[in-house]
């Protein structure tokens, strides 16, 4: 790739500026300033530098953020806080966008991303990739529940959902698996069952989990190879186990 391709986008600099940097030996390849943008460089093998902070190599770049309440899947918004801004500048590239919806009213795992196709198949209806919410409803439990979310519910104004699995984590917390993703869905079944969702935390999406220890509003970079795991699949009683086993640690416990 050339050189000054990547610097313009790895960094929030123009090509113009870009030129600038070079021009002034602002840019380092393996500990050596260079001038001409036109070189062909391995960011994979190759350390690059700008301004002295290091320029991601790979081909893409995938950030988990554990979004807080308020802010909003989009990369852009004149009155909302955006997941972008959970992103030190320095840190993102251009085409960087929310790979899916998760409501300004929910907490958790949002995946940012500038591959494309990655995203496509994320959001393809087709792909079903499995999505888990840890719940806090306002009234206990029943037992029906399950057995209602796996014959499908229908909500109050006729939309009819994909069979769900959920189970009871704790006391009045339930985790719950959907295979697609309806405007305000889980919130919209519990109302239907005459219950009333006072929390939602995104904690998994395909195999990838939230890590626990991630603080709100933190972000993580992953790589590749474990952003594949997305278009995996695990047991719901896999995920229930972990699920269990890092409860405490989730955030949703320390909410109002």
């Amino acid at each position: 790739m050339r050189l000054d391709k990547l610097l313009a986008n790895r960094t929030p600099h123009s090509r113009s500026e870009v030129r600038t940097l070079l021009r002034q030996g602002a840019v380092q390849v393996d500990g050596v300033a260079v001038r001409d943008g036109s070189i062909n460089i391995d960011p994979e093998q190759q350390k690059i530098t700008c301004q002295g902070k290091p320029i991601h190599g790979g081909k893409f770049v995938y950030y988990l953020v554990n979004k807080p309440l308020g802010y909003i899947c989009a990369t852009e918004d004149r009155v909302h806080k955006t997941v972008i801004d959970l992103i030190p500048p320095e840190c993102r590239v251009k085409g960087l966008f929310p790979a899916g919806r998760l409501d300004s009213d929910s907490t958790g795992l949002v995946l940012l991303t500038d591959d494309g196709a990655l995203a496509h198949k994320i959001l393809s209806p087709k792909s079903h990739i499995p999505k888990y919410y840890l719940i806090r409803l306002a009234r206990p439990f029943q037992a029906d529940y399950v057995r209602q979310c796996a014959d499908g519910i229908t909500l109050s104004d006729g939309t009819e959902c994909l069979p769900a699995e959920i189970k009871q984590i704790s006391g009045k917390y339930v985790l719950v698996c959907l295979h697609e993703g309806k405007y305000h869905e889980v919130r919209r079944m519990f109302a239907s069952m005459g219950n009333h969702v006072e929390f939602l935390h995104r904690v998994a999406m395909g195999s990838v989990f939230l890590p626990p220890t991630l603080s709100t509003g933190d972000y993580l970079e992953v790589f590749n190879k474990d952003v594949e795991n997305l278009l995996k699949s695990l047991e719901f009683q896999e995920v229930c186990e972990q699920i269990v086993t890092d409860f405490s640690s989730y955030s949703i416990n320390a909410s109002p």
